[in-house]
Formats: structure tokens, C-alpha cells, sequence
């Protein structure tokens, strides 16, 4: 069996879509790393490093086919302080190690099950939200203003300016060699695809060359690229300077009550922010396929223990890269692995040929990306499916944008949850209105499960029935009933004659037990 799992990694169909697309994601991930190590307060390296163990560690280990793993944005304000307050990066590492013990036992305990209950809406709205703060925070860097920190998707930044105030300075400091290279780009990104026999060759893969090219043809002119308008990766000029670049975790520190709550804090951040990754994920995966959400968690902790051990960043499954990669058109997880061993061979082998790469077009494939999560047509869905659906989408995506991806995505789930109830409150029995001879008989059938939640709106309804009417409610569909709502329905039979109303019950029972679990919950296995 497991011959027949590996055999449709190496497909051909597979590959021919799997290998571009690594390349896509590589070339998104590089920048990333760099940026989400920057702003962590930590060695450019580890960013690098832990988008290597993200891609070959998680990608192996996961279920997911789609998702990628690496250093995540949502973090580095904790890393940063984390870093600050422990005092060494080496104590931070040993908070790590243990973050991905925390991880492993979350799996154990099968607490991915979480990701069950975040509603579709807001799901919807994060991925819409995420393409908008993609095109935002890409924006400076496509006109050339790269004063930001690559990476740092909050609404505040740690240079103490927020995304609107960035898009603001990119407009007094726009840079034309950039402008040209990112139209040039987009151009790529649009019109090559309808070339059906010319798009064997990854568009992002051309807008790289194409970058490369002009950029070069501007050196020396008006229109030429600053340093900082380039991706930046360390240079190893031998194998003792690689090995020079790794540090470990200081198990001395395992006592230090610090270190466990600073693991404690990645842990339960880290694997919430990947469980919305993932589910997030599974909803534009053409082939709509389900992750398991509790080995993810085993292979997210595996890779922070990894990363904690060589010196790397906590990591997360990270929506960009995922989203980049399925808009790439990848297949299964070859990509993702794949896209880990490009970054490895591109520290060690090509680091002064990437450092050639202008960040303005690497912000067109971004900008791409964000186009596609945040389309037009998106919204008009959210707006058929009614305001139940359309109000916590809309609400979701400013949340998320104002604030931040955990932040946002918490706003949401409180107005999702708030319609849920909504919902569930006015849907406790089917009220039907019958003729018998000339008497007016009003039947109300009872739901098949009636909780405390219900209480109010049968409480309501049964003394809004009027004077002389006969009424008969009816529990024959109803598996369970809550006491409180027994209790009512038992004392307004006892009263009823006050108002000169019959009430007949029918099998609705003076007590029932709580269902098993295992007849509430369908386990395939």
C-alpha cells in the first residue's frame, strides 16, 4: 500500500505541474524567510534554515498536498520579544524545542479537531483579507520603496508605521526602474499563461530572468535598483562558514520558568495559525481534499524541535506560500519538499545569483496571488449566500486587515458565531397550523435536538398562542431534549387551561439521556 501512496507522487501529470510550481514558491519563500527573520530580531540564516525544515521536514511528514510550511509573520513579534526577554537566541532555541514537544502532544490528544469548527465564512474572509494585505504590503516594493520589512503582514509595523502609511511613503519615493520591472512582470504573469504551448515554462520563472535582465540593463542609468531593491541571502564561501552559521539550543535553560511559558505561547499560537492555514488551503485546493489536521500537528512540532536543534525560527503552515503554490498549480506535497531542497541549493550553491533577483518583480507574482484570493467574484458569492454568510466574510477580512491574521480571524469567529446562534435559536421546532372541523388546531414539531440555546424561542412562542386554541406539540422526531426546555413545555400543559387552550403532548418523554458521542459524531475508521 504504501508503494501505491509513493507511486502518484512521481506521476508524471504530477511533475510536470509539481516541479514549476516548487520553483514559484521557492522564489516567494526566499524574501519571506529573509524579511520574517529580520523582523524577529534573529540571524538572517535561521529564517532561511527553517524555511529548509518547513519544506523537506514538514513536507514529509504532513498529509497535506498543498500546504508549505516555514517561518511565520504571525510570530515575530513574540519571537522578537522572546528573543529580547530570555536574554540569548540560544534560550529562545531550547523555548523552541520545547514549543514543539507542546505541538506533538496537541497531535497525540487529537486537539486538531478545532479546525472543524471555524465556520466557512470566515475562512473565506481571512483568504480575502490575506490577498489584500498581499497587494498593500506589496505595493511599496513594486514602485521600488523598500524601507518596509519584507514579510511583516500586521496593519502596524515594527518601524512604529502601519500598512496605509507605508503604501503613502511609497508614493513620495517611487523608484522607475522598479515601476517598469513590475509592469514587465505582471505583463508575464497575465498574458503568458494564454500561450498554451509557451506556458511549459513557469511564468514566475520568466518574470525572475526578465527582473535579472532589466535590471541590469538599468545599472548605471537614472533608472538603476539600489541594493536594498534585491533579494539579500547570506554568502558561504565554504563548508566551515555553513556549519559556523548553526547554533543549538541551551538545555541548561530547561529550568528557567520563562523558557517554558515562551514555549508554551509559540505552541499554542503556532499551531492555531497553521490550523487556519490548512483549513484555509483545503478550501482552494482544486481537487478538494481534506488535510488531517492532527498530523499536521505532529509534523509542525517535529519541525520545531528540528529547527530548534539547528538554530532556526518557529514555523507554521504559512497561507502566501501555500496560496502561491496552489495558484501555481502544483498537485501533491513534491513541491513543497522540493521547495526546501531549491532553498538549501540556492545558500550553498547560488547565493551571489540570487542576490541579482529585484524584489519589485518578486512583488508581481505576490501581487498575482493577492488578486486571486481577494477577487471581485469572491465578494458577489459571499453576497448571494445572504447576510448570515456576507457580515462575518466582510467583518473577517477588515478584522484581519486593521489588526492581525489571529486577532482578525478571532473578531470573526465571535460574529460567525453570533449568526450560528442566531440561526440555531430560531430553528427549535416547525410550527404548522391544521383545521380540525372547525377548530384551529397549531401542531409544533419539535427539532431532533433541543438544547438550552432553544429555550427562550419556545418560551416565547407558547405564550404567544392564543386564547382557546388546542395545541400539540410533537417530540416524535426529537432524540433529545433539554430539561430546561422540558421543564417549560411540562408547566405550560399544567396552565394552559387558564387561557382555555388544550395542549396534547406526543412523545415527548419526562426525561432523556444525553446521546453517546459516537452517535453524535461520524468516525469513518
Amino acid at each position: 500500500m504504501g508503494n501505491l501512496n509513493l507511486k502518484k507522487y512521481f506521476l508524471p501529470k504530477n511533475l510536470k505541474r509539481d516541479i514549476p510550481s516548487s520553483v514559484v514558491v521557492f522564489l516567494v519563500a526566499l524574501p519571506l524567510c529573509l524579511g520574517i527573520a529580520l523582523a524577529s530580531g534573529a540571524p538572517l540564516f535561521a529564517g532561511v534554515l527553517t524555511g529548509i525544515i518547513g519544506g523537506i521536514v514538514v513536507g514529509t511528514l504532513s498529509g497535506s498536498q498543498l500546504s508549505v510550511a516555514g517561518p511565520a509573520a504571525g510570530l515575530t513579534v513574540i519571537v522578537l520579544n522572546a528573543i529580547t526577554t530570555l536574554g540569548a537566541y540560544e534560550t529562545f532555541l531550547m523555548a523552541l524545542v520545547l514549543a514543539g514537544v507542546f505541538q506533538i502532544i496537541l497531535g497525540i490528544v487529537k486537539a486538531g479537531t478545532i479546525a472543524n469548527y471555524f465556520p466557512s465564512s470566515v475562512i473565506e474572509g481571512m483568504l480575502a483579507a490575506i490577498g489584500i494585505i498581499l497587494i498593500m504590503k506589496q505595493f511599496p516594493h513594486a514602485v521600488g520603496y523598500d524601507a518596509d520589512f519584507e514579510g511583516d503582514e500586521g496593519f502596524r509595523q515594527i518601524d512604529e508605521h502601519n500598512t496605509f502609511s507605508g503604501i503613502t511613503r511609497a508614493f513620495a519615493r517611487i523608484n522607475y526602474g522598479a515601476v517598469i520591472i513590475s509592469v514587465v512582470s505582471l505583463a508575464f504573469m497575465i498574458y503568458w499563461p494564454k500561450f498554451k504551448k509557451l506556458a511549459i515554462v513557469p511564468a514566475p520563472l520568466l518574470v525572475v530572468l526578465a527582473g535579472i535582465g532589466l535590471s541590469l540593463a538599468f545599472s548605471g542609468t537614472g533608472l538603476a535598483l539600489l541594493d536594498k531593491q534585491f533579494v539579500r541571502i547570506p554568502l558561504v564561501n565554504s563548508s566551515a562558514e555553513f556549519f559556523a552559521l548553526f547554533k543549538s539550543a541551551d538545555f541548561s535553560q530547561i529550568g528557567n520558568k520563562q523558557v517554558w511559558i515562551t514555549a508554551f505561547t509559540i505552541a499554542v499560537v503556532a499551531s492555531l495559525e497553521t490550523l487556519l492555514s490548512l483549513e484555509a488551503v483545503d478550501k482552494i485546493d482544486p481537487i478538494k481534499r481534506i488535510s488531517p489536521t492532527n498530523r499536521e500537528l505532529l509534523a509542525q512540532g517535529t519541525a520545531n524541535i528540528v529547527s530548534g536543534m539547528l538554530g532556526g525560527l518557529p514555523m507554521t503552515a504559512v497561507i502566501v506560500r501555500s496560496s502561491a503554490n496552489v495558484n501555481a498549480g502544483a498537485r501533491t506535497k513534491v513541491s513543497a519538499i522540493l521547495h526546501g531542497i531549491l532553498l538549501l541549493v540556492a545558500l550553498l550553491a547560488i547565493p551571489s545569483l540570487i542576490n541579482h533577483i529585484p524584489l519589485s518583480c518578486l512583488a508581481a507574482i505576490l501581487l498575482m496571488t493577492g488578486y486571486k484570493l481577494a477577487r471581485i467574484s469572491l465578494f458577489k458569492h459571499m453576497w448571494h449566500q445572504g447576510l448570515s454568510q456576507f457580515i462575518p466574510f466582510v467583518v473577517t477580512i477588515v478584522a484581519v486587515v486593521m489588526t492581525d491574521l489571529l486577532i482578525g480571524v478571532g473578531i470573526g469567529m465571535l460574529v460567525g458565531i453570533f449568526y450560528i446562534l442566531r440561526t440555531n435559536l430560531r430553528n427549535p421546532y416547525f410550527y404548522h397550523l391544521e383545521k380540525n372541523g372547525s377548530k384551529k388546531v397549531i401542531r409544533i414539531k419539535l427539532a431532533e435536538e433541543v438544547s438550552f440555546l432553544n429555550k427562550a424561542a419556545i418560551q416565547v412562542t407558547l405564550t404567544s398562542l392564543p386564547q382557546g386554541a388546542e395545541v400539540v406539540i410533537d417530540g416524535s422526531n426529537s432524540r433529545y431534549i433539554d430539561p430546561d426546555v422540558l421543564e417549560i413545555i411540562h408547566n405550560y400543559k399544567h396552565n394552559a387551561y387558564t387561557k382555555g387552550i388544550i395542549v396534547q403532548l406526543n412523545e415527548v418523554k419526562d426525561k432523556y439521556d444525553v446521546p453517546p458521542l459516537k452517535e453524535l459524531v461520524y468516525n469513518p475508521n
